[in-house]
């Protein structure tokens, strides 16, 4: 799992036991290394800081941490880094992310800003996509998707509140069916 927040998708997916082999994350000190060490879960940090401009060492980076642990699936949650081809080529149709809206709406945004998107264009429904990532941002295969109305009154706050409860059932169940349908699911099993 590649994370840069609070980590509430990763928890999700710990409580919902599926085995997590990595939490790379992309900058030090936040809440899901916590969560990663509490579960007893590997975890490295691959700082973005030290890599301004220059996103082909940083992909690299994360490319060669992922190798290290022999990684098959990469979830992203709250990851705030584009990577470059490379490490998409790698894991081609085995990155999976989260979006809070219905792609293909809103694509590029993230976090809040969706929300204080979403409000602003006024729309009625909203929701959560789960999608394969591609080199285009927001555009890859869609897996899930589930709709949520946007009520009279919601600031960017409630929405998100509603959204995230979405996302942390929606994004486990997605992540199982997938590696059902891709993967010798025994041998992930016993992974940790």
């Amino acid at each position: 799992m590649l994370v840069s927040g609070s980590g509430t998708n990763l928890q999700a997916i710990i409580d919902d036991k599926i085995p997590v082999a990595l939490v790379l994350c992309d900058r030090p000190g936040i809440t899901s290394i916590e969560r990663a060490q509490k579960s007893e879960i590997d975890y490295v940090i691959v700082d973005r800081s030290d890599f301004k401009g220059q996103r082909e060492r940083f992909t690299s980076e994360v490319l060669k941490e992922l190798k290290k642990k022999s990684i098959e699936l990469v979830i992203l949650a709250g990851f705030m880094t584009i990577f470059t081809e490379d490490l998409i080529t790698e894991f081609e149709n085995r990155i999976l992310n989260i979006h809070p809206s219905l792609l293909p709406a809103f694509t590029g945004t993230y976090g809040k800003g969706t929300m204080t998107a979403t409000l602003q264009a006024g729309v009625k429904v909203t929701g959560v996509t789960v999608h394969i990532v591609t080199e285009q941002v927001d555009a890859g295969p869609i897996l899930s998707q589930e709709a949520i109305e946007v009520l009279d009154g919601d600031d960017e706050d409630s929405l998100h509140q509603r959204i995230q409860k979405v996302e942390h059932r929606l994004y486990p169940q997605t992540i199982r069916q997938f590696c059902t349908q891709n993967f010798n699911t025994t041998k992930m099993k016993g992974q940790k």
